[in-house]
């Protein structure tokens, strides 16, 4: 140890005072904690950040084409207004007498290092530097991290690309939102990660928009002992007949007559336990089997490393463990809270622990490894509720990766009648294995999702075997109508980041996205928050769903600033950077001229699409936002029959000052009924009756009556009511009700 002591760097305060606490360092100073070796101080997050471009240059305050592309050869440092106090007590500490050199301490990852790198640059500090990287906050891990602290050059391609990731960020956001905002006179906010994002979920609205439900029948026969659907190798799918008449059709062909086997095989299904959690794999489970947006999970994991020390680093996009964290794996299932521990031995057969290429392998670890609980004796009772269910996830799944797998007999038989055939699926347990691990102590109560009608159910069969006859006793016929993609919730959302790009027909570029895709787990949560903070997203219940602003968004940019690929195979290149594949001025000097041609594409090429108008006028510290309409053309107005139909962000209206229709646009949402958008309004307006895939539109003089699908009980159907006249002064006119 060189003569002074090192300062210690963490992230946060909280992390400082546990690092602090387990080096010895007890003396209280300013903004830090000071013991015989080391000095440990922190930040509050970013310290320091990239100037703005007014900062950088007076020309760029006025927003104009002739000021655009903004391409500094360098884009400065500032230090943050609200938190300069603790960066200039950094500062100091960094270049005082009595530090000998300095510890990066923050989260062992790239905005981690990010950070800290901004800071030590803007303090113009050149002392040596070494790195703590762990991956638990026990005191354990924090002393065994400084027994093998590292020189700080190794992490100087981690540096690169984190730094890359930033100013390419900086470059796409800062001229493409001034574009596309002077191009269309509406405040845009248009992003190298947020906008691919965006894309998936208005192509998933435009799916759904377009889709035309199909209406279908399924008949099953009754055999007695068992019973089978009809299929034919012609169909597609194999199970569904085109309406109830064909299936009346096949029915009175089997009715009466006698069946024979032609087909009883029987084969044993091994299904692999699955796998450990990384961030997005959690962030999925806990939004499908909790209720958890991306952003509370990763908010509860940090809670968990952070200040309980129950999981290991909550941020990793690792599925997989090194061989050296065996024996720690073992040490952890055994303090695992009581509640578990019935679970274990199955775990640990005969005390060792089962290994697998699927559970640890040292080519699949990066920076982190899998996301575990930690080798620490924990009380569930000292956690929150939402703390208590994500922790009671991470548990379970690491005694379930361990578990054997599930083995269980398939059958599959074949009866004939005549011309037509009919199919039965059974299924025997053999080992139960993993499934007897439930996921969730207590799983949320959730709404039953309706089986579509040609869901063929294992059922436990009676001994059969081929040539056997047996008699129709009976059929059933059930009709039902295809069904649109379902709606992307976090969990979905999440999957397609994570594949985006792996469908191209570039098997190349196919492969090349594997392990990459849209954004990192670190943050995919804080995407999707961003895309509901400016409007191009919003929540309906679970459901992640784009609004029209985000449709028109897409609409206006260009492929490759929407497509999965191009923000894939950026990614791509910032992974290179960190292992020191790729030069750094390559990929900026790539986003620079990508910069430039998605100005020149706002300002020369972009289509002509109306944005609202939105006034912004401060006071008092509050936005108000005016909103003006968009007209529609070849809408007339339903009620009044002389104006014409206008849009906002919220609702339809229309455009005769005398005229009091509204339409909101979520008013049959509640319902069950579709969100009203102008393409349906249009087709409405046209056709007058409307079916799709939740139930039947229709409409009259004064309203419009949505009736669910299935629906028959008096008071099933929801109407939207417009307004014909004024209303008194002082009350909303035209709200549905």
């Amino acid at each position: 140890m060189a003569e002074g002591r090192w300062l210690v760097v963490a992230e946060k305060p909280s992390v400082g005072r546990d690092i602090a606490r387990v080096l010895g360092c007890r003396e209280r100073g300013d903004g830090c904690l000071i013991g015989a070796d080391y000095t440990v101080t922190w930040a509050v997050g970013h310290l320091v950040t990239l100037k703005e471009p007014d900062e950088i240059d007076e020309r760029y305050k006025k927003w104009t084409f002739a000021a655009l592309p903004i391409l500094p050869e360098e884009i400065p440092l500032k230090v943050i207004r609200q938190t300069a106090s603790q960066f200039k007590i950094v500062s100091a500490l960094m270049n005082g007498p009595e530090t000998a050199g300095v510890i990066c301490a923050t989260d062992a990852g790239r905005e981690g290092e990010l950070i800290f790198r901004y800071i030590y640059t803007m303090a113009k500090c050149v002392k040596p530097v070494r790195r703590l990287w762990i991956s638990s906050m026990t005191d354990e891990a924090i002393a065994e991290g400084f027994r093998a602290i590292r020189p700080g050059e190794e992490y100087d391609g981690l540096y690169r690309s984190a730094r890359c990731r930033s100013e390419a960020d900086w470059l796409v956001g800062m001229n493409a939102s001034r574009a596309f905002t002077l191009r269309y006179d509406s405040l845009l906010s248009v992003g190298r990660v947020q906008t691919p994002t965006l894309a998936l979920l208005v192509r998933r609205r435009q799916e759904i928009e377009q889709f035309r439900p199909e209406s279908y029948a399924v008949l099953t026969a009754d055999f007695g002992d068992y019973r089978g659907t009809w299929f034919s190798a012609d169909r597609t799918p194999d199970n569904r007949l085109k309406d109830r008449a064909e299936a009346e059709a096949v029915a009175a062909r089997v009715k009466g007559r006698r069946g024979t086997i032609v087909r009883c095989e029987t084969q044993r299904k091994h299904v692999q336990p699955p796998q450990l959690y990384d961030l997005t794999s959690l962030q999925r489970d806990a939004n499908s089997l909790l209720g958890f947006t991306a952003d509370k999970t990763l908010k509860l994991a940090q809670s968990l490393y952070e200040k309980h020390k129950a999981l290991t680093y909550p941020r990793t996009d690792s599925r997989y463990l090194p061989p050296d964290m065996i024996p720690r794996v073992v040490q952890t299932m055994h303090l695992l809270p009581d509640a578990y521990q019935p679970m274990v031995p199955s775990a640990l057969p005969d005390g060792k622990l089962p290994v697998s290429k699927r559970t640890v392998d040292a080519s699949k670890v990066s920076d982190h490894h899998a996301l575990i609980p930690t080798a620490r004796r924990v009380n569930p009772a000292d956690f929150s509720p939402d703390e208590r269910a994500l922790y009671d996830l991470v548990a379970r799944r690491l005694l379930t990766a361990f578990y054997p797998e599930h083995i269980y007999d398939g059958t599959t038989v074949v009866t004939a009648v005549g011309e037509d055939t009919f199919r039965t699926r059974g299924r025997v347990t053999v080992q139960e294995g993993w499934r007897a691990i439930p996921p969730t102590e207590k799983p949320p109560k959730k709404t039953a999702r309706k089986k579509e009608a040609d869901e063929e159910e294992e059922t436990v069969l009676p001994p059969l075997k081929q040539g056997d006859e047996r008699d129709v006793r009976g059929t059933q016929i059930r009709e039902d109508q295809t069904r649109p993609p379902a709606q992307l919730t976090d969990a979905s959302l999440l999957a397609a980041m994570e594949r985006a790009g792996r469908d191209s027909d570039d098997r190349e570029i196919a492969e090349q996205m594997k392990g990459s895709g849209i954004g990192t787990p670190a943050t995919r949560a804080a995407i999707i928050e961003r895309l509901i903070q400016v409007g191009y997203a919003q929540r309906r219940g679970k459901n992640l769903l784009a609004t029209d602003k985000g449709v028109q968004l897409i609409a206006v940019c260009p492929p490759e600033l929407s497509s999965a690929e191009t923000t894939g195979r950026w990614e791509l290149a910032l992974d290179r950077i960190t292992r020191g594949e790729q030069d750094p001025e390559r990929f900026m000097d790539g986003i620079r001229r990508f910069s430039a041609f998605l100005v020149d594409y706002a300002r020369d090429r972009s289509p002509a699409v109306s944005f609202p108008e939105e006034e912004r006028k401060g006071k008092g510290g509050r936005t108000r936002v005016t909103v003006s309409a968009k007209k529609l053309d070849g809408c007339v107005c339903p009620v009044c029959g002389k104006g014409q139909v206008t849009e906002t962000p919220l609702a339809f209206g229309c455009s005769a000052k005398d005229c009091r229709f509204t339409l909101w646009k979520d008013g049959l949402t509640r319902g069950g009924g579709p969100a009203m958008t102008e393409a349906l309004l249009r087709l409405l307006l046209k056709e007058k009756t409307v079916r799709g895939s939740t139930g039947v539109l229709q409409l009259t003089q004064d309203r419009i009556l949505f009736t669910p699908n299935g629906a028959s009980a008096p008071g099933a159907s929801r109407s939207l009511i417009y307004e014909k006249t004024p209303k008194p002064a002082g009350k909303q006119n035209g709200s549905p009700k």
